[in-house]
């Protein structure tokens, strides 16, 4: 099976300050194009500066792809977040203090009793972030 990409649609303009805040949280390599860059530049007047496409790279993976160039305004809504597996505490304690700044803590990070670590943030976005770090191997 292929893997499955989150895609996020951020409204107002500001995919290409999020994707830069993401880029910040999570760190790798970002790519993005603006309407401005690509061909349809010429049948969208006013709408150059809109993100067409991003995508952040991390160690040669795909982490998500973002864009505000829809037809439509996004919904926020509780019907998509995004789970992360980090590799130790510090990392998920690192992550999760750079996305709750604007945002709404849901739950600090803590252990629970599945054997992870784990803390459910939504950033100044409006995207809802489900950070676990697995301690110990669930039963």
């Amino acid at each position: 099976m292929s893997n499955i990409i989150p895609f996020i649609r951020i409204n107002d303009g500001k995919a290409t300050e999020a994707m830069n805040f993401y880029k910040g949280v999570f760190g790798g390599e970002l790519e993005l194009m603006t309407v401005g860059q690509s061909p349809m530049a010429k049948d969208m007047p006013g709408k150059e500066n809109l993100l067409m496409h991003s995508a952040l790279k991390k160690d040669g993976e795909l982490l998500f792809i973002g864009m505000d160039m829809m037809r439509d305004k996004a919904v926020i809504g509780d019907n998509v977040g995004i789970a992360v597996e980090c590799k130790s505490q510090k990392e998920l304690d690192d992550i999760f203090a750079k996305l709750e700044k604007g945002g709404d803590v849901f739950m600090k990070p803590e252990e629970q009793f599945w054997g992870g670590y784990f803390g459910v943030v939504t950033d100044k976005y409006g995207v809802e972030w489900m950070l676990n770090f697995q301690m110990k191997p669930m039963k």
